[in-house]
């Protein structure tokens, strides 16, 4: 059964939370990155790009650059941009973002759940990816972007959130890209005590981003384990920082695909090739989408097709096969485009849904693809099934929401 356990989060100030909690580093280019550091000192990204301050270059992912991390997080700690809670708590967070609203728990998961595969997953991670962030937690000693979690909807626990959400909040701000956030502070014993129980009722949670933070977190935690002669599970490396919403609270969107040219084709050649697996059919419409799975659509030359998989193309039973990304790469991409390598090839990229089927547009229109491949969104049922079987999706195959801002809620590893 999960674990879920409450701890004392270390979270900005109330009169600066708006300023310090950031997108992920990798949400900003060059320039809007060097806004930020510029005209905001209070946040979170001067923590991780400690260079900024002192003007002292040093190399990405080096004890040096890590060191810098964690005392410039120690500085705003002792500047009291962050302040800390005195007990274990747990944290409600609300998002609402176009309309639609999440609400999960913030508490800290086990490794070890993690490691006997309580905690499900469906992506397959970097070892070179997984030691750097390994390296990170080891130096630095702090989560300060949870994990993103699902887990079956409970009543009990759905019912308690509804009721925090009746009063006033700890935080409540706009960000900047019209996005909202409220927490509430859960600090009261009964509360806190039905979270764990209702979690410790759950067989299983699922990992919907952030499966490369989970492996490394257990990966620092063996390391540990192996030098810690007193070891004895509670020591604060064996938990990781999470964020858990009920199944129903999240929203999967499509991950499409754009290819930098035709691999020597013209349009009426890739059409005749891709109606060997597919029924197509050209779309008279400014944007199109899939409206059902299976159903996968192409942009090229200034026309929308819809390509419907024929019978015999996919196997129904398979959970990985049976993914449309994955017809897609098999049935097109490998024979048709020559692509065999999502992970390295340089003449594919790939596109959140969230940017929606004008993003695919844009970019061949704007000539920065010849060709753009749209798909249907992965179901939360789906997801499970390949989690389930112990199977692994192809690289970039959902986009999950709601993505939270680092430095809202941080758990220390140096805690006892």
């Amino acid at each position: 059964m999960a674990k879920v356990i409450p701890f004392k989060a270390i979270r900005p100030e109330n009169d600066k939370v708006h300023l310090v909690a950031s997108r992920s580093v990798d949400g900003y280019n060059s320039a809007e990155l060097k806004d930020k550091l510029t005209q905001n000192p209070f946040s979170f990204l001067h923590v991780i790009n400690p260079d900024f301050e002192d003007g002292a270059k040093t190399k990405p992912g080096s004890k040096e650059r890590l060191q810098k991390i964690k005392k410039r997080f120690r500085n705003f700690v002792n500047a009291n941009i962050f302040m800390r809670d005195d007990i274990a708590c747990y944290y409600l967070y609300r998002q609402v973002k176009e309309g639609n609203t999440y609400i999960g728990i913030i508490g800290c998961t086990s490794i070890d759940d993690y490691m006997s595969g309580i905690i499900k997953i469906h992506e397959q991670t970097l070892t070179q990816r997984e030691e750097k962030l390994k390296d990170y937690l080891e130096v630095c000693e702090f989560n300060a972007e949870p994990v993103l979690f699902c887990y079956p909807d409970d009543e009990q626990i759905n019912a308690l959130c509804q009721d925090i959400l009746t009063y006033r909040s700890d935080y409540d701000f706009t960000t900047t890209d019209k996005v909202r956030h409220t927490l509430w502070v859960i600090n009261k014993t009964k509360s806190i005590k039905l979270i764990s129980e209702r979690f410790g009722k759950i067989p299983a949670i699922y990992i919907a981003d952030g499966h490369h933070r989970s492996a490394s977190a257990a990966l620092l935690g063996k390391l540990r384990r192996s030098r810690d002669t007193n070891f004895t599970g509670n020591e604060a490396y064996n938990y990781y920082l999470g964020v858990f919403f009920p199944e129903t609270q999240l929203r999967i969107y499509d991950y499409n695909r754009v290819v930098k040219d035709l691999n020597g084709l013209s349009v009426k050649e890739l059409l005749d090739k891709l109606s060997k697996s597919f029924m197509v059919k050209e779309i008279k419409e400014n944007i199109f989408k899939p409206t059902r799975k299976h159903e996968i659509s192409l942009y090229t030359e200034g026309k929308w097709y819809s390509l419907s998989a024929k019978d015999g193309v996919y196997k129904a039973d398979s959970p990985v096969g049976s993914l449309d990304a994955s017809i897609l790469t098999e049935h097109v991409l490998s024979p048709i485009f020559n692509i065999h390598d999502l992970k390295t090839d340089k003449r594919i990229g790939f596109v959140p849904g969230i940017k929606g089927a004008e993003a695919l547009k844009a970019m061949v229109d704007d000539g920065k693809a010849a060709a753009a491949f749209g798909l249907y969104p992965v179901t939360m049922d789906h997801l499970k099934w390949i989690a389930d079987t112990n199977n692994i999706m192809p690289p970039k195959s959902t986009w999950v929401e709601p993505k939270m801002r680092s430095g809202l809620v941080i758990y220390s590893l140096e805690d006892n």
